[in-house]
């Protein structure tokens, strides 16, 4: 089991560490708040765990817990527009999403994941 995979390419590299950080904030968010979606950040930190061992339900785990995180982030943007933070956030979930849905991390993951 492996936490970190440096062989796979740049784009999944930078979606299992972005993910982890993602997780890690909502351990701590979960600490002060009980909310949704910081569930749904940690499943997709078992699913960038899951795209370090090369496993084809940790790629689509972390792309639906991305996904779902964005769509959060544009509704907060849309209510809170001229928040720094919501500005961050959806800059950052956006990032994570196209990170994983980029043709390199999507052809690794067709190719090589089980």
């Amino acid at each position: 089991m492996r936490w970190f995979d440096p062989s796979q390419p740049q784009t999944l590299q930078g979606a299992v560490l972005f993910s982890y950080l993602n997780a890690a904030i909502a351990i701590i968010g979960l600490l002060s708040s009980r909310s949704l979606i910081e569930l749904v950040i940690l499943a997709g930190g078992a699913g960038a765990l899951g795209i370090a061992n090369e496993r084809r339900w940790g790629y689509y785990l972390c792309i639906v817990a991305a996904a779902v995180f964005l769509c959060v982030q544009v509704v907060l943007f849309i209510y809170y527009p001229f928040v720094f933070a919501a500005m961050l956030n959806l800059l950052f979930s956006v990032f994570l999403l196209a990170l994983l849905l980029s043709p390199i991390s999507r052809n690794y993951a067709r190719i090589y994941f089980k």
